[in-house]
């Protein structure tokens, strides 16, 4: 059984040949014009479309290339039925068979999806990953037979066929770079302000205050919207008390000395 192959939406989108293995009853090849080689794939991305049509259901799945249509016929099936109840937009992983047709000298390209799961961005963005590493490992097998160091059949069909060159390989370099320069860095936490920031803070809070100083509910909700806890402030106004820096004029109100 094939392996799924992973390949970004500009990449296949630009394929025009298909290729059957000879004597067999598999359903053909498609090639794309960075070397991939096309029965099952394995997609994530971003789901920004379903629509009926008839008794297909299709659906456009994006990732930071382009786009794949994806075709589920019956609409009334199970899978036609759990992408109707996907959001859109959603991350989402989809596996499935390339499909591709010609009509009046244009060619379609599609994906019958077999599956679809959502996912969040983080699965996407490690997705893009895995796919932009196995892109440039095809890429590599494009230049070796660029360079006349390999005869690689599977190699030499896409490099004939789209008359590969080494501006086109460096384009398709390009497209993988943008690709993974859309990932987001892992957001890295903030640490929990110290006792010290605590009572700077309801320092600078009260700071300015009237007459009957300013409600302890207030200075906790300004805090909050800074990302420190409730408890936090609490302790802050108290060691503040203890220190001699703010009083209490009436309950439920502080105010600097």
């Amino acid at each position: 059984m094939d392996g799924a192959v992973r390949v970004f939406a500009g990449e296949f989108n630009a394929s025009t040949l298909q290729l059957k293995d000879n004597g067999a009853d598999d359903a053909p090849w498609i090639v794309t014009p960075g070397g991939a080689w096309c029965r099952s794939m394995y997609l994530a991305g971003a789901l920004t479309e379903v629509s009926g049509d008839g008794d297909m259901v299709r659906c456009r799945l994006a990732d930071p290339t382009g786009a794949y249509d994806l075709v589920i016929g019956g609409r009334k099936t199970p899978l036609a039925e759990t992408f109707r109840e996907l959001p859109v937009p959603s991350f989402v992983t989809v596996s499935g068979q390339a499909r591709m047709y010609q009509k009046n000298g244009k060619t379609f390209l599609s994906l019958r999806p077999d599956e679809v799961r959502p996912v969040d961005r983080a699965v996407r963005d490690q997705w893009v990953l895995a796919t932009a590493q196995s892109t440039l490992e095809r890429l590599d097998l494009l230049r070796l037979v660029l360079q006349d160091k390999s005869t690689d059949e599977r190699a030499l069909a896409p490099v004939r066929h789209y008359t590969i060159t080494a501006s086109s390989l460096l384009e398709l370099g390009e497209m993988i770079e943008r690709a993974v320069q859309s990932i987001r860095p892992p957001e890295t936490p903030l640490p929990p302000p110290s006792k010290d920031d605590a009572r700077e803070l309801v320092i600078e809070l009260m700071t300015g205050c009237g007459p009957r100083g300013i409600a302890v509910e207030e200075i906790i909700a300004q805090a909050r919207e800074r990302g420190v806890a409730k408890d936090v402030v609490l302790a802050a106004i108290e060691s503040l008390i203890v220190d001699d820096e703010c009083y209490q004029p009436q309950k439920g109100f502080v105010k600097p000395l």
